[in-house]
């Protein structure tokens, strides 16, 4: 029986010799993860790990949704690309808004007014003329003006559920950015339904939004499971005067909300968009703005798959904009002014591929099939070198594949929290409350920073000084900016307070050596943690070991998510970890988190450590109301004063961000505030595809020493195979004439 299956079995080995032939002669070609028709395309390559929950932009709140909302949506402003500090500019807007303070007998007041005497705020906001949304079926309209697709029937909604969503119908439609937009996206905030995580802050600001809420949710009653079209609900606070103005009027003075105006909470949403989306055949599919968003910036959405791949083009309906010509003075040695006035978007699409593990994503940077990356733990050294006197640079590997390195620390900081509501690390009385505070001083010191930022972090992160990060008004570096509780300056440099220290101020509190001197009974302290991230064991078994330097114990208690809330909204929690990533570039943004009308446990604000110092509060309420300049600086001095001494938080570190980009991405440039830069951003597809095609030759040798083993493997056979068919059907040689 072998004898007889030979013939099949050589027929399937000259196949796979043939495969093998054919894939050693396809060139980089092939392992190339994108579809033939992309080879060369003018399209940016990236990657995400986490599938976007949110694309409306009256929910979205978290990183990985605004990587893809902030290249689709425009709000009214945005920050020039190049320029820091960071500056606000028009996006829609004409000109910037126009902001006039009243008092409560109507008069204008000047801009220096302070927030006792202003009474309502009015922004006046003019559009640009001719702006146009993205193609969009809810924009499409039958030759007698009738709405193409208000009322789609299961097939047509069938086809939204695939991975072309909106885009699977024929005709899309596209009308003009109006004022009435941006008031119905303000209504939106308020509507019970949307669940907008802003809508608490705007309902303190923005007057008539509260009541507006309860409006809608007493329709919502009235016809359960139906649209509420919002147009027609007065909304006093954000008001359309015409087509291309609009007046948002808030109670009191909120100077901050100038920032709020570039974030995507304010984007435009039509009326239209709403009302398609609420067809009772797409919500039953699934299919909502949550997963297809429709707007007026550079790209649209025109493939959504989640789990592997999502895929945005330029918006042909794209508003004139061009690239900036103005930056920072290093930024033309750059060549960040390359591009000086031409017109965006400069790529043509972006490409998001969905990778779950760190290795694949790096695997592929390194074969030029994601034109930048960040950098895990585990490739750190591969990628970056350290000098001694601290600077970074890519590995000279990378640096010969022309990778670069871009480094930034971000607006962000990451804390260790008390909870000051706790008896322990808290206190009730004025004696506990000192006793405690001497308690967090000492934690603060022996909790060495520097130390955990080079274990955990490679070096990626800045010790924290306080709630201020650099980038954000009121941060000083140097002497003037350190912690002079954890640190001493000298010989130019900060240096951290010694153990010794951290162990007086233990025993000054009246635990000597870990242990009450009353009772002799061991200190033992409470970390609540979520999985992952901060609450991974090594990071806990660090920390216990710093702590037991102070003979205190510590206890891990660690959870999921929700219960974590939980625990720091009952106020459960002892110590705990967070961080908080700048709304806007402003102190006020950092300085809230440790306002007392912020408690958690008493206001269901973001003040986790429940902090509450009246004067740190009436300093707050000063500062939040004045302009950048000397007279605000003295007043961020002094709250920094108090909390440093008071120490609610360990101000644990500010986060660097470590970017490689391949040599042919142009004009990136770190920006921890703005989230819409891929308009700015450009490709030399040349050269990628030069590059990629050099990178991802395949290795023949192995395929040749494969061939060779199975001639040498197969060759006693054939052998044996052909004396056998030289016999006849009696076994006899045939003799051959």
């Amino acid at each position: 029986m072998l004898f007889l299956l030979i013939p099949t079995f050589c027929r399937r080995f000259c196949l796979f010799l043939g495969a093998a032939l054919l894939l050693t002669a396809c060139g980089s070609e092939w392992n190339d993860p994108y579809p033939a028709s992309e080879r060369g395309a003018n399209r940016l390559y990236s990657a995400f790990a986490e599938r976007p929950k949110h694309l409306d932009p009256a929910v979205s709140y978290t990183d990985n949704e605004i990587a893809f909302i902030a290249q689709i949506y425009e709000p009214p402003l945005q920050y020039q690309y190049l320029q820091r500090p960071y500056t606000l500019i028009p996006a829609t807007l004409a000109e910037m808004p126009s902001v006039t303070y009243y008092d409560k007998a109507g008069r204008s007041l000047p801009e220096t007014a302070s927030g006792e005497q202003v009474d309502r705020t009015v922004y006046r906001l003019k559009l640009k003329q001719g702006i146009q949304y993205q193609p969009h079926p809810a924009f499409s309209r039958n030759a007698d003006g009738a709405s193409r697709y208000m009322a789609l029937d299961a097939a047509q909604a069938r086809q939204l559920q695939s991975a072309s969503g909106p885009m699977a119908l024929a005709d899309p439609g596209s009308q003009t950015l109006k004022a009435q937009d941006y008031v119905y996206q303000i209504k939106r905030l308020a509507n019970p339904s949307v669940h907008s995580p802003i809508y608490g802050t705007m309902a303190e600001h923005i007057l008539g939004l509260k009541e507006l809420s309860a409006t809608i949710r007493e329709a919502s009653k009235a016809q359960p499971g139906h649209w509420i079209d919002l147009d027609p609900l007065p909304l006093p606070g954000a008001v359309a005067l015409n087509d291309q103005t609009l007046e948002i009027t808030l109670a009191g003075k909120y100077p901050q909300f100038i920032y709020w105006l570039a974030m995507n909470f304010f984007a435009p949403v039509p009326r239209e968009v709403d009302q398609f989306y609420a067809q009772p055949a797409l919500r039953s599919g699934n299919v909502s703005i949550d997963s297809w968003p429709v707007g007026t910036g550079p790209y649209m959405m025109v493939h959504n798959n989640p789990n592997a791949r999502i895929v945005l083009d330029r918006n042909p309906n794209f508003h004139e904009e061009r690239y900036p010509c103005k930056g920072e003075p290093t930024d033309a040695a750059a060549g960040l002014l390359k591009d000086c006035d031409a017109r965006l978007p400069l790529l043509d699409g972006v490409v998001f591929s969905r990778e779950k593990e760190s290795l694949p994503y790096w695997n592929k940077f390194l074969q030029g099939y994601y034109d930048l990356s960040g950098i895990s733990s585990d490739s750190f050294d591969q990628a970056v070198r350290v000098n001694i006197n601290g600077d970074t640079n890519v590995s000279p590997a990378m640096a010969e594949q022309g990778i670069a390195l871009q480094t930034s620390v971000r607006t962000s900081i990451y804390y260790l929290g008390f909870n000051l509501a706790d008896s322990v690390v808290g206190g009730k009385t004025p004696a506990e409350q000192q006793r405690s505070k001497l308690l967090r001083q000492a934690l603060s010191i022996a909790l060495d920073q520097e130390e955990f930022i080079s274990i955990f972090l490679n070096g990626r992160g800045q010790p924290g000084m306080g709630p201020l990060p650099p980038g954000i008004f009121g941060y000083q570096p140097g002497e003037a900016g350190i912690n002079p509780v954890v640190y001493t300056w000298k010989d130019g440099a900060p240096h951290r307070r010694s153990l010794d220290e951290a162990r007086a101020l233990l025993a000054k509190a009246g635990w000597p050596d870990g242990r009450d001197v009353t009772t002799g009974q061991p200190l033992v302290l409470n970390l609540d943690t979520t999985a992952g991230g901060m609450g991974d064991k090594s990071n806990m078994d660090w920390m216990s070991r710093q702590l037991n330097q102070l003979g205190i114990q510590l206890v891990v208690r660690s959870t999921d998510f929700n219960r974590f809330q939980e625990k720091l909204r009952k106020g459960s929690a002892q110590l705990f970890f967070m961080g908080w990533n700048a709304d806007y570039p402003d102190p006020e943004n950092f300085f809230f988190l440790l306002y007392g009308p912020e408690g958690k446990i008493a206001h269901g604000g973001e003040n986790s450590a429940n902090y509450n110092n009246p004067e740190f509060d009436r300093l707050f309420r000063q500062m939040k109301n004045l302009p950048n300049g000397a007279e605000r600086q003295v007043v961020i001095n002094n709250m920094l004063k108090l909390v440093r001494e008071d120490a609610p938080w360990v101000y644990w570190f500010y986060p660097k961000s470590y970017v490689l980009r391949q040599g042919w991405l142009h004009n990136l440039k770190p920006n921890n505030v703005a989230n819409n830069t891929l308009k700015y951003q450009r490709i030399d597809a040349a050269s990628r595809a030069e590059l990629r095609k050099a990178w991802n030759q395949p290795l023949r040798w192995p395929f040749l020493v494969i061939l060779g083993g199975l001639v040498l493997l197969l060759w006693p056979a054939l052998k044996a195979y052909r004396a056998r068919s030289a016999l006849d059907a009696f076994g006899q040689p045939v003799r051959k004439r």
